[in-house]
């Protein structure tokens, strides 16, 4: 069973390029690489868009790992990234247990409408393009979240 994966990175910000040009960038939040696994559904995409708002990982005034996404008026910047499927158990990584890409890329456009109602700002890359991501993570703070 493969589930939808998501390698969240709080960031003092961030910013995704496609030949040169920027496509997203954010301030304060999280970027996030999401990949969508072969039977994932759109509940699945909602249920951790949900999460991921929910997710306590900013520092509060006495530096606890305390404060949501919303607590800290943070955003998201968003890249598909079937590559968290890699199978390494050869040489050669395979990508079999990815989902296919036009029920991935309509589940991250799912997962991106969700999180639209939730917070300030939404930015992401170019589904199935050849992006540069460059971030500064803050911490650094990088967790996984599967779903």
């Amino acid at each position: 069973m493969s589930l939808m994966k998501l390698v969240i990175q709080r960031v003092t910000h961030g910013e995704v390029t496609v030949d040169g040009e920027t496509v997203g960038q954010i301030g304060l939040g999280y970027v996030v690489l999401l990949g969508v696994g072969q039977e994932d559904t759109e509940e699945t995409a909602c249920r951790l868009a949900d999460k991921l708002v929910k997710l306590r990982i900013f520092s509060d005034a006495d530096g606890k790992t305390n404060l949501s996404l919303r607590d800290v008026d943070g955003e998201v910047l968003v890249i598909s990234q079937f590559t968290l499927y890699a199978d390494c158990k050869k040489n050669r990584p395979s990508f079999t247990h990815a989902g296919a890409p036009d029920m991935a890329e309509h589940l991250y456009e799912v997962f991106m409408e969700r999180l639209r109602g939730q917070v300030k700002k939404v930015a992401h890359g170019v589904f199935g393009a050849m992006m540069q991501v460059s971030l500064c993570n803050d911490g650094p703070f990088t967790v996984l979240l599967e779903g």
